[in-house]
């Protein structure tokens, strides 16, 4: 006999599969391309939708660019030279400063001595700064919510995981995009 019993379903049906019809096949992957497009396009649907908040809650000048820089000043407690900032973001002393004089202008950092070493200046954040940040932080948070909401906790957590797994720690936080999109 073809016929057998292939497995129990919850209500205690037994399900007959038929062995002389073939399996279907599983459905192709997609195109390698199509991975960083979708990853891309996540990352820009998050970065779009915090700075929309963002501007709501009272930071309309704030941009992708001046968030990250925000967080590399911010990792060091004590202020962070430009170099400093460069190097965390992957992008040369001079695109750190054009960022810095930018965030200055807009009222998100300031410039101060650095106690030990009279030659360097220090950036740090200043309280519209700390403030842009924490707002990121609950936008960021609500995002992942309604991710978790539309896919289900286990799977975004999945996800992170996974990305851990293939993202090189020291990549993670680089901003030096316009080298691999065309630019210099």
């Amino acid at each position: 006999m073809d016929n057998m019993v292939d497995h129990v379903d919850e209500q205690n049906v037994n399900q007959v599969v038929d062995h002389g019809k073939a399996i279907p096949d599983p459905v192709p992957d997609p195109p390698g391309f199509e991975l960083p497009l979708l990853l891309f396009a996540g990352f820009r649907t998050l970065i779009d939708r915090l700075h929309a908040e963002l501007a709501r809650q009272g930071h309309p000048d704030v941009r992708p660019a001046h968030g990250f820089a925000l967080q590399a000043i911010a990792a060091s407690p004590h202020g962070s030279t430009a170099s400093d900032i460069g190097r965390r973001l992957g992008v040369s002393k001079q695109a750190a400063g054009k960022t810095v004089d930018r965030l200055l202008t807009l009222g998100y950092a300031e410039r101060a001595d650095d106690p030990t070493d009279a030659r360097r200046k220090l950036v740090r954040l200043t309280p519209h700064g700390v403030d842009a940040l924490t707002r990121s932080a609950a936008v960021f948070d609500t995002l992942r919510a309604e991710w978790a909401s539309a896919l289900g906790p286990d799977r975004v957590r999945d996800l992170e995981t996974a990305l851990r797994t293939v993202v090189p720690t020291e990549a993670t936080f680089r901003l030096d995009a316009t080298s691999w999109l065309g630019g210099s």
